[in-house]
């Protein structure tokens, strides 16, 4: 479901608030009737606001290119979350390396 979601967005997406995203993981509920789509978005606060605007405005088209691509009973309603984890790494790496850290 991630390549399929990938591939949907980088494809057929066409909103221009749209950024760079990249679809980082798919958490599925255990009926499958919902999904909940880890992004990350190349860019500030504002790109990521954007970019998570706009996937949340595609999300019928989403829903119908994984219902075609992706053999499912159900198809699953999404939901898109920013991925705080490549933050979260960038600044254990910058705490590591003795560079100041940019929240405190």
């Amino acid at each position: 479901m991630r390549v399929a979601l990938s591939e949907a967005i980088t494809t057929g997406v066409q909103d221009p608030e749209l950024g760079f995203v990249t679809v980082t993981s798919v958490r599925t509920s255990p009926d499958l009737r919902h999904a909940r789509v880890y992004v990350s978005v190349l860019g500030d606060t504002t790109a990521r606001e954007r970019s998570l605007q706009a996937l949340t405005r595609a999300r019928g088209f989403l829903q119908s290119q994984i219902a075609t691509t992706v053999r499912l009973k159900h198809t699953p309603t999404l939901a898109f979350d920013y991925d705080e984890s490549i933050d979260r790494g960038a600044r254990i790496d910058r705490i590591l390396e003795g560079k100041p850290d940019e929240h405190h």
